[in-house]
């Protein structure tokens, strides 16, 4: 792939395919700007180079319909503001009107298209809709690597249509970070998995297996695999259909001599929203009328001894119901441990870095990785279509 800064844009027009998927109150104002703020780098650089900037997103799920909650004209506003200058702002994504604006940018101007998903041929990656995206396109650069997991329009087909591409500073970061992880990891290597559901994480754990040293599972996802051993779990989660898998996921890492483990004890209550635990126990059988919340103290201790000793630490879904104060603390606890040790920290997937967040230690992870499915993607299979559109070749 090109880098950004080895390409000339002055006078160039640019599309730049971007993440504004920000959350938005029930009066359509912006809840939480960071998605914008992480595109500014590229943003910035391109305009103060004197690029003609149309910036390309999505905002939620409108199936290929237009609806006004999902409009991006709140997100111009926004943009304008950050970038101290003018965000000019079309109310479609191709067509006569969007043409006319984007001849008339001059130098160090930018447009913003109305939500890309309002369009069915976005996200059925259609190849007409993609040349019309591009018409009068000189660079295409792509910086959504929460996107680059679909094979969208704006984030693959359009790569065909326009003669130069490039990934922008955010998405170049992130694939240094997750090639590191997959790639040449400094050892030991420890991979913290949760989250609910074993399906999920399967092709993470069938890659991250032969590279690792540790795999601590914890979340839900871990009584799978206790079900599947002949233990019973009482009410918690268990994905029946993934037991055989889940026996062969641990047979392959005992093989492979991997550190493979699950919680030494658990946190237990009548439901994942109670307001309190009933009682935290280190045996089975669990009480048939009682779920695992969170994972112990025990665990936290025996999981923090590891994690203290690695180089390379991945995390991604958390360990316990940590929406619920008193269902955290096994959450906070590796947070915590991940933070104290010396290693290259890389936290990937929603859960997980609005965890970090509320544990306060977002600016003491290495990485934190802006797209929770397009890091578990890439973790698992070292590719995704976004990437491959600008020319990344898997190892």
């Amino acid at each position: 792939m090109r880098s950004l800064q080895s390409l000339e844009v002055k006078g160039q027009k640019v599309f730049l395919r971007v993440d504004f998927n920000v959350p938005l109150d029930e009066s359509g104002n912006i809840r939480d700007d960071t998605r914008i703020k992480a595109s500014l780098p590229t943003l910035a650089y391109l305009l103060n180079n004197k690029a003609r900037v149309v910036v390309c997103s999505h905002l939620g799920r409108p199936k290929g319909k237009a609806d006004p909650k999902l409009s991006l004209k709140p997100v111009a506003g926004r943009l304008s503001e950050l970038l101290g200058r003018p965000v000019k702002f079309a109310g479609a994504v191709v067509g006569p009107e969007v043409e006319s604006l984007k001849d008339g940018l001059r130098d160090g101007e930018v447009l913003l298209l109305e939500n890309v998903r309002f369009q069915a041929a976005e996200t059925s990656n259609d190849d007409a809709f993609a040349g019309q995206l591009a018409l009068g396109i000189d660079v295409y650069v792509n910086d959504a690597f929460g996107s680059c997991h679909r094979a969208h329009a704006s984030v693959a087909a359009i790569a065909r249509h326009v003669k130069t591409s490039a990934p922008g500073f955010l998405l170049e970061k992130e694939i240094k970070f997750l090639g590191l992880a997959v790639r040449s990891p400094e050892k030991p290597y420890t991979a913290i998995l949760g989250g609910a559901k074993v399906s999920d994480k399967i092709p993470v754990i069938e890659n991250l297996i032969n590279k690792v040293d540790d795999i601590l599972i914890g979340g839900a996802m871990a009584y799978t695999f206790f079900k599947a051993q002949g233990q019973e779990v009482g009410r918690s989660l268990v994905e029946d259909d993934k037991k055989d898998l889940a026996l062969k996921i641990v047979a392959t890492a005992k093989e492979k001599n991997i550190n493979f483990l699950l919680p030494l004890d658990h946190v237990l209550a009548t439901s994942p929203t109670a307001d309190h635990p009933e009682k935290t126990v280190d045996a089975f059988p669990l009480p048939a009328d009682l779920m695992a919340v969170d994972i112990g103290p025990r665990t936290v201790t025996a999981y923090s001894q590891i994690i203290s000793r690695a180089k390379t630490i991945v995390w991604n879904g958390p360990l316990g119901v940590f929406e619920v104060p008193a269902f955290s603390r096994g959450t906070m606890g590796i947070a915590q441990a991940i933070v104290q040790s010396k290693a290259l920290s890389i936290v990937g997937g929603g859960d997980s870095v609005a965890a970090v967040a509320q544990a306060g230690l977002t600016d003491r992870i290495t990485h934190i990785s802006t797209g929770g499915g397009a890091s578990l993607e890439f973790l698992a299979y070292e590719t995704l279509p976004g990437l491959e559109a600008l020319g990344w070749k898997k190892p």
